[in-house]
């Protein structure tokens, strides 16, 4: 019987879940961070990131093949020991947590600047953690299930930034590559930040239903991944002037201020509203996922003790210490480099070694 049968999830959810978790914070301030790095020719870079992402993805889907029924922990303990398996929990668990804690960060710092601006930002930290702890406590399957009815919901979003192309000027993409090809590649470090998200394929391929759909499933989700980027990149350069998009730290928000409706004064503070709900992606699964680690470290399979220690330790930390925008953007750039470590590193590696070791004939069975 598979260890985790109980709580598969789908092919779709698990497009979902890894496009959801990729998209749901970058989604703002891409388009500004691909412009000060490589001008207009930014959309460049995400092409060759979305290459790259999906081949180290692959590399993450080759690793888990050598134990299906498995996460990465358990593929760890049986390669190479017990005490690895455990400190790669406490690892990843660590990982997981801090990138889930720098999106309720940042999701609470667009909250009090736009919509909740004298609420104290624990309160803003209880009303998301409370929700979160009523999904998280269900386990991957209602997991997928959430993530599944916000993309449905969310299907209206790329519409909504057409309207503003009716003043787009598109010769500002032209001449496309204006200071040659070295911009382009200035600026991979900093988009393959808003890439890092794949890793958590070692926690959910033992949940996916049907396993031999998992390197399709990866590439459908970093391509959707890819276009969306593409779309709102394109359309605030073509919006803004090169120097006017620099200016604006969420330039996807700010593009909205063009639209008008008459019932609707302020269309972006509407936007950012149903927006949590896409932010809420990068945190919900995240937060699984770490105190998934936490309670396989301990060989138990109730996750919801840890859950509530965690919640409680992130809303009483709130209460003592709210980082600031300028410490967010630290932290999300601190994320980018250990995403790269663990995420395209680490995988490559991962494989080179366990290729060794089944070569050599090295591997016990434990």
């Amino acid at each position: 019987m598979k260890k985790y049968a109980f709580n598969e999830i789908t092919f779709m959810q698990y497009i979902l879940l890894n496009f959801g978790m990729v998209v749901s914070i970058g989604f703002l301030s891409l388009p500004r961070v691909l412009a000060e790095h490589a001008g207009t020719a930014g959309w460049i870079t995400l092409i060759i990131v979305w290459l790259i992402s999906i081949m180290a993805s692959l590399i993450v889907i080759q690793v888990m093949k050598k134990y299906p029924d498995g996460t990465l922990l358990d593929l760890l303990s049986m390669y190479l020991g017990k005490w690895t398996g455990k400190v790669g929990a406490v690892l990843f668990a660590l990982y997981l947590f801090y990138y889930g804690y720098t999106g309720l960060v940042y999701t609470i710092l667009i909250t009090k600047q736009y919509l909740l601006q004298q609420t104290p930002a624990y309160i803003i930290m209880l009303l998301l953690l409370i929700p979160t702890y009523v999904i998280v406590r269900n386990g991957p399957r209602i997991l997928g299930r959430y993530v599944e009815v916000i993309i449905l919901l969310s299907l209206w979003i790329p519409f909504v930034y057409l309207l503003p192309l009716k003043d787009a000027h598109w010769l500002r993409l032209l001449p496309v590559l204006k200071e040659g090809w070295k911009p382009v590649f200035a600026a991979l470090p900093s988009t393959l930040y808003y890439h890092v998200g794949f890793s958590t394929t070692f926690i959910l391929y033992p949940f996916l239903k049907n396993k031999r759909m998992a390197s399709a499933g990866i590439v459908i989700s970093y391509t959707l991944t890819m276009l969306m980027y593409l779309f709102i990149t394109i359309t605030c350069f073509v919006y803004f002037s090169p120097d006017e998009i620099l200016t604006y730290n969420e330039p996807t928000i700010n593009v909205l201020k063009a639209i008008e409706f008459k019932i609707i004064s302020r269309i972006e503070v509407l936007f950012i509203t149903f927006y949590l709900l896409i932010f809420s992606l990068s945190w919900i699964p995240t937060m699984y996922m770490s105190v998934f680690c936490t309670t396989w470290l301990i060989g138990k399979q109730d996750h919801r003790k840890h859950l509530r220690l965690l919640w409680l330790f992130i809303a009483v930390g709130t209460y003592f210490f709210m980082p600031t925008f300028f410490q967010s953007e630290k932290m999300n750039t601190f994320l980018g480099q250990i995403g790269f470590v663990v995420e395209y590193l680490v995988p490559g590696c991962l494989l080179l070694y366990v290729w060794i070791h089944d070569r050599l004939g090295w591997r016990k069975h434990l």
